[in-house]
């Protein structure tokens, strides 16, 4: 059975024509496990056997040393890095797909491991919870992180401009910042992490003041049509928190909208997901595609049929899937015959070697292990 909906059409997203309106969505694997965190040979596999996608984002790789909080995830800001990037994305490129780095701080989720026992920063003094770190040492409590100090923000803001150079060197297409999941950016958004007193925090205007900045660093070095940006308006990891949810991201799409981005991209997720808005509280994301002028992309549980939905309903322009990525590399082919997916193993998600990484197998490898077994 092939089918021929919307989810199978092209689409223009600022400088590039997709083939289909499937997006990979970042998913961190932790598989960089070298000591300069390179992406590996199987990186460049894992992402070449996706390349239907009609957008690959990568998973978050970090802008600097100081934005590392998780052992083994990719960097974008040592020569050595570039280099391994670059190999991703002439294998993705050969292979006829396009890919964005997803450029990501973690801010306050990390641990005095990552930085020669110094404290993680944040935009202020407050601690994280119900996040645990992940060293070489098993898991370990978060401590109360160092409040950036006002220079320091302006630093970090060159960073992410620095590893927009160093995207463009490695020949990415693009790149998504990470705005979301209570990382740095969105610390700096959402008042119940942002307690500063200067420029970057107090009004809303103050606390969007960081995100901001990084969207025009990062756009002034790849063109804002080569530029995305991704937020969770209604996610609590590491106990994120507004006061006002809707009017805080509604007031930041809106300064979105001056930049004219290749697009917005919003994990709101359907509920039973972890990322789907809590008992009780609005969703956020349809105010936000009624404001953001560009490409919208969902994220967040999405089957074949409730992305088909979401797009007949012009709720998003894109949809991006995550874990059927992880266990489908063909995913785009699957869909399009209806074939039955793969299995995801969650014990293989982070971490580990080439077994749930690049060893989940394609129809096209099904097949052939059939045909073979019938010809003996």
């Amino acid at each position: 059975m092939t089918q021929t909906t919307k989810l199978f059409t092209p689409f223009t997203m600022g400088a590039l024509t997709l083939p289909n309106r499937f997006a990979m969505a970042p998913m961190t694997r932790s598989r960089a496990n070298n000591e300069g965190n390179v992406p590996t040979d199987s990186t460049v596999k894992y992402y070449e056997q996706r390349a239907s996608a009609g957008l690959i984002i990568t998973e978050g790789s970090q802008v600097s040393q100081q934005a590392v909080g998780y052992i083994f995830t990719p960097g974008i800001y040592s020569e050595e890095q570039v280099a391994g990037w670059k190999k991703v994305t002439d294998a993705v490129h050969a292979a006829g797909g396009r890919i964005f780095i997803q450029l990501w701080h973690v801010g306050r989720i990390s641990h005095p491991f990552f930085h020669q026992g110094e404290l993680p920063v944040a935009p202020s003094a407050v601690q994280p919870t119900g996040v645990k770190a992940f060293t070489l040492n098993g898991q370990e409590e978060i401590p109360t992180p160092r409040a950036l100090e006002t220079h320091e923000v302006k630093a970090v803001v060159e960073d992410f401009r620095k590893a927009a150079e160093n995207a463009k060197k490695a020949g990415f297409d693009g790149a998504e910042i990470h705005g979301a999941n209570g990382y740095l950016i969105d610390q700096f958004i959402q008042d119940g992490s942002n307690q500063r007193t200067d420029e970057y925090g107090g009004s809303v205007e103050n606390r969007a003041r960081f995100a901001l900045e990084v969207v025009k660093a990062v756009s002034d070095v790849l063109g804002a049509d080569r530029t995305g940006i991704r937020l969770s308006p209604t996610g609590v990891m590491g106990g994120i928190n507004d006061t006002d949810r809707l009017g805080t991201f509604s007031y930041v799409v809106e300064q979105l909208n001056q930049f004219n981005l290749a697009y917005l991209h919003v994990i709101e997720a359907l509920p039973g997901h972890p990322m789907a808005a809590q008992p009780g509280q609005e969703k956020v994301a349809p105010t936000l595609r009624k404001i953001f002028n560009g490409p919208f992309i969902l994220n967040g549980g999405y089957t074949q049929e409730t992305a088909e939905a979401a797009l007949e309903n012009n709720e998003a322009d894109l949809i991006a899937f995550g874990v059927p990525f992880i266990s489908n590399p063909d995913l785009v082919e699957r869909f399009q015959q209806g074939a039955a997916l793969n299995a995801p193993d969650q014990a293989t998600f982070y971490g580990g070697d080439d077994k749930g990484y690049i060893d989940y197998p394609s129809l096209a490898e099904v097949e052939q292990a059939t045909q073979d077994i019938v010809e003996k």
